[in-house]
């Protein structure tokens, strides 16, 4: 086993994913404050100590809320774009940044890491891939649309960690004012069941061993309407794929995925 992942959360209210090998271990963002990482870390059995890095998809609170303090306590090096460094407010304790730029790959230990941007309403938004000894993920969330880059990047990964935001029916009767629906349903706001099913019919090349749906919304989505919309989808192709669909929470850790 070369590779383990975890969602160790994904919402509105915090993000973050671990991604570790034998040698190296680093968060893909760090939405989840401190005691609730720690928390979901030991819940999974992992350690909540030695930390090589985090990794920032973009500045909103949901993907940034623990890191000045995991990052204090980790010493962990910090990877970010210029863009989104410069828009959000730094501890001086946080002395440990590699600034990176979307499309152009670097290491974290025995991990390649390739982030890409995407559509969303922040400074430098961006996914990534990570691959160590021929295995590869990717984690996607906060995009408005799936463009071909997209399409591109995801291609051949064992695990895909994708957004699947709103139900648009629950969105338009839903809650939140006209402005912010609006923000929601556009191009640079978050994915809908159906765009993702669109994928899944149309794009996805099947490789994925593991798909884990992500960033649900709580008050616009439900688990079972977005995973009976996935398997929908992965039902009309006929390559005869086999994908283990998971559906991650808000509140609470996936398992951990082995590779």
């Amino acid at each position: 086993m070369s590779l383990r992942v975890c969602v160790l959360g994904s919402g509105s209210k915090g993000n973050s994913t671990l991604v570790a090998t034998e040698k190296t271990r680093l968060l893909v963002d760090a939405g989840l404050n401190r005691r609730e990482t720690y928390a979901r870390l030991a819940a999974v059995g992992e350690r909540t100590d030695g930390f090589d890095a985090i990794l920032v998809s973009h500045e909103h609170s949901d993907h940034v809320n623990g890191l000045r303090l995991l990052g204090i306590d980790w010493k962990a090096t910090i990877y970010i774009t210029r863009p989104t460094h410069e828009v959000l407010a730094w501890d001086p304790k946080l002395g440990a940044f590699e600034l990176f730029t979307p499309g152009e790959k670097f290491t974290v230990g025995d991990i390649e890491v390739t982030p890409f941007s995407i559509p969303h309403d922040a400074a430098d938004p961006v996914a990534f891939t990570l691959e160590s000894e021929g295995i590869k993920i990717a984690v996607v969330t906060d995009l408005g649309y799936v463009h071909e880059v997209v399409k591109q990047r995801v291609k051949g990964c064992q695990c895909l960690i994708f957004e699947s935001n709103h139900d648009l029916d629950m969105l338009k009767v839903g809650p939140y004012p006209w402005h912010v629906k609006q923000r929601v349903m556009s191009r640079h706001g978050h994915l809908s069941n159906m765009a993702t099913a669109g994928f899944l019919t149309e794009d996805f090349d099947g490789a994925a061993q593991v798909l884990v749906l992500a960033h649900l919304s709580e008050t616009n989505n439900h688990p079972e309407i977005a995973r009976l919309t996935a398997e929908q989808a992965l039902e009309q192709r006929t390559r005869g794929e086999r994908t283990a669909l998971h559906v991650a929470s808000q509140s609470s850790p996936t398992q951990v995925f082995r590779f």
